[in-house]
């Protein structure tokens, strides 16, 4: 599969959104936000690549279904519990959006049985597009989309305990990173 010339100007429109809303996190090699745009892109590519295909997998829909599910219950929680207000962290100064800078951690709705539901969301619509018309370049996207969204994670959990500390070690103990019960 090789990517369309029609889908190269979708693909750049993308790319320059996703650079400008991630102009301050790439500055911070190692934060989050980092990591998130190259998971970004890689699900933007997936997206572009598949936009078109009209299979009709069960599996397909049911992850991309489910993740925005996930993402609407995340995204709901995280504004209505999470307190957002401004922090003084170096980390919410350079890489942190609005609703994402809590001064309270939400371990309640979606967030009692995972911590990363946004990110669970990602990995739904990465894997489902690429469900969608199954081929090794979307694939492969969309392993390179798992791994940023796994270092994202890894990366969020580091900038969570420097800000919450113990309770935020005690939630990671008693919840799964992105699949309830599971993972």
């Amino acid at each position: 599969m090789s990517l369309p010339i029609a889908s190269l100007p979708l693909f750049v429109i993308g790319t320059g959104t996703l650079l400008w809303f991630s102009r301050k996190p790439l500055r911070q090699r190692g934060s989050h936000g980092f990591y998130r745009f190259f998971a970004w892109e890689a699900i933007l590519a997936v997206c572009v690549l598949n936009r078109n295909a009209h299979g009709s997998q069960a599996l397909s829909e049911l992850l991309l279904q489910s993740g925005l599910v996930f993402f609407l219950l995340g995204f709901l929680t995280l504004r209505l519990q999470g307190r957002s207000q401004t922090r003084d962290d170096a980390v919410a100064q350079n890489t942190l959006y609005g609703w994402e800078s809590t001064t309270t951690l939400v371990t309640s709705g979606i967030y009692r049985l995972i911590r990363h539901p946004m990110y669970s969301a990602l990995y739904a619509l990465a894997w489902g597009m690429c469900l969608r018309a199954f081929d090794w370049l979307p694939l492969v996207l969309t392993l390179m989309a798992s791994y940023f969204l796994l270092r994202t994670a890894q990366a969020d959990e580091l900038e969570c305990l420097a800000y919450f500390g113990e309770s935020y070690q005690e939630y990671m103990q008693r919840t799964k990173r992105f699949i309830p019960w599971l993972w």
